[in-house]
């Protein structure tokens, strides 16, 4: 019987691209390979014990013969490649039309009324790292407060500020306010606030970073697990990202550390339900990529240890963010899947899962709630014998 889960997505980590990658100029995409090669290999010993070698051609991460885990991967037939449509679908709720993108860069009608809105100059407006384009235009917007403004060619509008400039309540209203005026005009999904602090050439993106979206489309694994009477908590950018829907409590994540924090205090008070946490990943540059995986790594036992016999640990992603890729932030890959718990069978191969919807029915039936709208569960096939 399962009475936790605890589900960890690692933001932007794919393991090779979907059947359709090359209609987003991502054929040749591989998050997780690329990294590893472009460090000249990774040290990610409790991850390769999980399963993680099986899954590709990972330089220095071995496929071993008897993995402590369950492992596989989730496709997504939703359209797109961002956090809201992977987390979504992962949910149960698959996308049948893509959100709007900004694969060239945000167009300049949406300019004019981010700076109409905030009264202030417009830097960036480009396709863009988070930590690269305020690295950049840091100094000028320190100088003169004119807003950075930039996508990571999906779904997302980002406005960065230094938190002396623009404080983080009012870069919040900012953003609100700016949904409010777009939404008759363009259909914008993710709308992100960027606090950073810091001194020029040591400019630090803080942990108060918020999304504003629209509430999911249809009902999620999060809604139906809420209305059984099960506690849904989540750690990082769960809560933005499902617009605060079917959540019991929410915590703010920030660096890999603070996630692991945040996740040993809910597993010490939480006996039932989900623990849904995000860990970000995504636009890094490949030696950042793989210094954070490590770390996530390195952490991993520590959560390990407090598992009790109940509990299943699920790790995934939900999209690929190769750094060595086409220039965009994101591209179209499968998600790893790894799964383990004291009482769950080990070294079990589950495949290539169409879609990650699969792991929210599985999870889904493992808490006995009500089946989704979509995904078919894999449930049989973790528990031993």
């Amino acid at each position: 019987m399962v009475d936790r889960v605890i589900l960890m997505v690692l933001d932007g980590l794919g393991v090779g691209a979907l059947p359709d990658a090359a209609e987003y100029g991502d054929a040749d995409c591989n998050t997780l390979a690329h990294v590893a090669e472009e460090v000249g290999g990774l040290a990610a010993p409790n991850l390769e014990a999980l399963g993680l070698g099986h899954l590709g051609c990972f330089k220095g991460v071995r496929p071993i013969g008897q993995p402590h885990g369950c492992f596989g991967r989730l496709g997504f037939l939703s359209k797109g490649k961002d956090s809201l449509t992977g987390l979504w679908e992962l949910a149960g709720v698959s996308l049948d039309e893509p959100l709007p993108a900004y694969p060239g860069g945000i167009p300049q009608e949406v300019v004019d009324i981010v700076q109409g809105v905030s009264g202030r100059k417009i830097l960036g407006s480009r396709i863009a790292r988070a930590t690269d384009i305020v690295d950049e235009l840091g100094p000028e917007h320190l100088r003169d407060g004119a807003l950075i403004l930039f996508t990571s060619g999906g779904s997302d509008l980002q406005v960065a500020a230094h938190e002396t400039v623009v404080e983080p309540e009012a870069l919040y209203a900012l953003c609100r306010k700016t949904r409010r005026a777009l939404k008759s005009l363009y259909r914008v999904p993710r709308i992100v606030a960027r606090p950073f602090s810091g001194e020029v050439g040591a400019f630090v993106l803080t942990d108060k970073r918020r999304d504003f979206v629209p509430e999911p489309t249809g009902q999620t694994l999060l809604d139906v697990l809420s209305r059984s009477g099960q506690l849904v908590m989540g750690i990082g950018k769960i809560d933005d990202l499902f617009a605060g829907r079917g959540l019991t409590r929410s915590t703010r994540g920030g660096s890999i550390i603070r996630v692991f924090e945040e996740m040993g205090k809910v597993l010490s008070q939480v006996p039932r339900g989900l623990i849904f946490a995000s860990v970000d990943l995504a636009g890094r540059s490949a030696p950042a990529c793989a210094a954070a995986l490590q770390e996530f790594d390195r952490l991993l036992p520590r959560l390990q240890e407090q598992l009790r016999p109940g509990d299943l640990l699920c790790l995934t992603a939900d999209h690929g963010a190769d750094p060595i890729g086409n220039g965009q932030i994101h591209s179209r890959e499968y998600a790893p899947l790894l799964i383990s718990g004291p009482k769950l069978a080990h070294g079990v191969d589950l495949g290539t899962r169409p879609t990650a919807a699969d792991l929210g029915q599985t999870i889904a039936e493992a808490l006995g709630v009500p089946r989704l709208a979509c995904g078919e569960s894999f449930l049989d096939a973790l528990r031993p014998g």
